[in-house]
């Protein structure tokens, strides 16, 4: 009897074990695609999942949308999930000319989103120059900005202020000016690499994500990567860098995550962002995580990024 007992259950258990192991098909074969075309007739590609409540995504550099994945995967229960491909890379439009990457044209790319999807407003979640694209927004466009979430990139203020007086900062920011001043055909302008698909991926971990990352590489720009840094990044640092004009408080609550293991911003810019806020900030910094800190600490961030947005909703 206890034999058959046994047999039975391990029976039940082989019949079960493909769905017990299957696992959830990866965000990559789940999304919807689409795009907007911008006030300047740039196409700008987008991926989105769920329904809900808005949430606009936007990556940084050497990025795509696919570095959403964890978080549009979770918050897609409860929201709609909407990562685009900025101007330049993968499936948007990559037009010609430094003045086409404009702080002003990129934060319209977004704006363009919005209103293609039918909404009024949203909330804003970059990362890198994703992140100052989403400072900009919210300062620039705040009746659009329902909430802001930014991910390793300090106020404008922060990092001015840590190019004019923080060595370790204007030290780190060198890469920047190699961008500034070089093309992707030199062969060291990547941190003593040339630009390829190849050399652009190798922060990326994952294997299989990886091969997505050089395909999508594979059909982005790398002048208009470093477009980005021509036209908006400061071209100056120490006593030479002039201040920012007055830039408006930003209206909506904010969140802000921070890899501390970041070499290329350091976290005293975070330093004093509540003064140039008008509601409250929630900081999470996270030893251990560097630049790509939502890949980095997927879990943690994924998690937080839940539970902030679903207590805002009561």
């Amino acid at each position: 009897m206890t034999t058959r007992v046994a047999s039975l259950v391990l029976a039940l258990f082989l019949l079960s074990a493909p769905t017990l192991l299957a696992q959830p098909p990866d965000v990559f074969e789940r999304v919807e695609h689409g795009y907007a075309v911008s006030e300047s007739g740039v196409k700008i590609h987008y991926a989105t999942l769920g329904s809900g409540p808005l949430v606009v995504m936007i990556h940084g550099f050497p990025d795509f949308w696919y570095s959403w994945r964890h978080q549009m995967a979770a918050l897609s229960e409860s929201f709609q999930v909407v990562a685009i491909d900025q101007r330049g890379y993968n499936l948007s439009d990559k037009p010609k000319g430094v003045e086409q990457y404009d702080m002003r044209l990129l934060v319209a790319d977004v704006a363009a989103v919005i209103r293609h999807l039918g909404r009024d407003k949203a909330t804003i979640v970059g990362h890198d120059w994703g992140g100052m694209v989403a400072w900009q927004f919210a300062m620039q466009v705040p009746a659009m900005t329902e909430r802001l979430i930014v991910l390793n990139l300090p106020h404008p203020r922060g990092l001015v202020r840590e190019l004019q007086t923080n060595p370790e900062q204007i030290k780190n920011s060198a890469y920047a000016r190699a961008f500034q001043d070089g093309s992707p055909t030199d062969a060291a302008v990547f941190f003593g690499q040339a630009m390829t698909p190849q050399t652009l991926s190798g922060w990326v971990r994952d294997p299989e994500a990886r091969k997505r990352y050089i395909d999508a590489f594979g059909r982005s720009d790398f002048t208009a990567m470093l477009n980005y840094y021509k036209a908006n990044y400061p071209k100056a640092s120490g006593s030479d860098l002039a201040p920012l004009p007055d830039l408006p408080k930003v209206k909506a609550p904010v969140l802000m995550f921070h890899g501390l293991d970041d070499r290329a911003l350091h976290a005293n810019g975070l330093s004093g962002t509540w003064d140039w806020l008008e509601q409250d900030l929630t900081l999470v910094t996270v030893p251990g995580a560097g630049h790509f800190v939502q890949q980095d600490a997927a879990d943690l961030v994924t998690s937080t990024m839940k539970w902030w947005l679903t207590m805002r909703r009561r």
